[in-house]
């Protein structure tokens, strides 16, 4: 299997820095530096192996090549029907059906988008475990971001914690709401007595989630939604606790005649790519059960 490299060509604006001062203006961790040296990988300049005092010089051509990565013996590989909307070397982009975890759990150890991903890569050959950057609930559906190896997770992580990745997601809410627009701001923590559940109360996580209504319908509205935060079902609880429970939400109080699982989709994903620093939108539609209520 190849491992996984990065390559710049060095420029006059980086002449004499050495080795791992570059690298670490290039977001690469210590942590992984020493997975580098230690684990099986190498930097090389020119064809031929560097220690990170290395000074470098214009022109000089720098490769760092990672160690490869150890995948869960738990984690076994399963032929899914992906919907991959984009890929390159760096991520993947998928759109999840509802229905299906992100990543498998004690009561799902199989099935799960972890493991169709993993199914794919064997028949492509290529050595990455799953690094999931952006995971949706069993029962949400729509996009999902994935990176295809230890560093570039690292960098988009970074990204989310900068608030750079966007997601959008659309929801059918119960009830008529009064105002077309509006911000909950509300601490968002796990229900005392559940393993599941979470609850608004004092001691929670702050947890922010801005909501517009594009079309009130009788008895339930289609509604917009955007994250400042990523708590733990924070739109169900969110939406919940304003009297707004998601059609098909049992868990949180919503109706269930109409939809048998949580009305949420995760509709559009902007991000900043790791590697080309090109700014990229990906949008789905609606799935059917959404669609057709509305």
């Amino acid at each position: 299997m190849s491992r996984f490299q990065l390559q710049w060509e060095i420029d006059i604006d980086n002449q004499g820095k050495l080795v791992r001062d570059f690298l670490k203006e290039q977001s690469i961790s210590k942590s992984a530096l020493t997975d580098i040296k230690f684990a099986g990988g190498r930097i090389c300049v020119n064809n031929h192996e560097v220690t990170v005092r290395r000074p470098l010089q214009t022109g000089d051509l720098l490769v760092v090549e990672f160690p490869l990565e150890n995948r869960s013996d738990s984690l076994k590989g399963e032929e899914l029907l992906l919907d991959i909307l984009y890929e390159d070397d760096y991520v993947l982009i998928l759109n999840k059906e509802a229905g299906i975890a992100t990543i498998p759990s004690r009561e799902h150890p199989s099935g799960s988008l972890a493991n169709g991903i993993i199914g794919y890569y064997e028949k492509k050959n290529h050595d990455a475990t799953v690094h999931i950057v952006t995971r949706l609930d069993r029962d949400t559906s729509g996009l999902v971001l994935v990176a295809k190896h230890r560093h570039i997770h690292h960098l988009l992580s970074t990204q989310q914690r900068q608030g750079l990745i966007k997601r959008t997601y659309e929801a059918l809410a119960a009830g008529v709401f009064l105002h077309k627009k509006g911000t909950i701001e509300e601490p968002i923590g796990r229900k005392k007595g559940s393993i599941i559940a979470r609850t608004v109360q004092k001691e929670g996580q702050y947890a922010c989630t801005h909501y517009e209504v594009l079309q009130q319908m009788e008895g339930f509205a289609h509604v917009r939604l955007m994250l400042e935060t990523g708590r733990t079902h924070q739109i169900r609880v969110h939406l919940s606790h304003i009297g707004h429970p998601l059609l098909g939400d049992d868990l949180y109080g919503g109706p269930v005649a109409a939809i048998t699982r949580q009305a949420l989709h995760c509709r559009s994903l902007a991000f900043i790519h790791p590697i080309t620093q090109k700014s990229l939108l990906f949008q789905t539609s609606l799935p059917k059960d959404m669609q057709g209520l509305v």
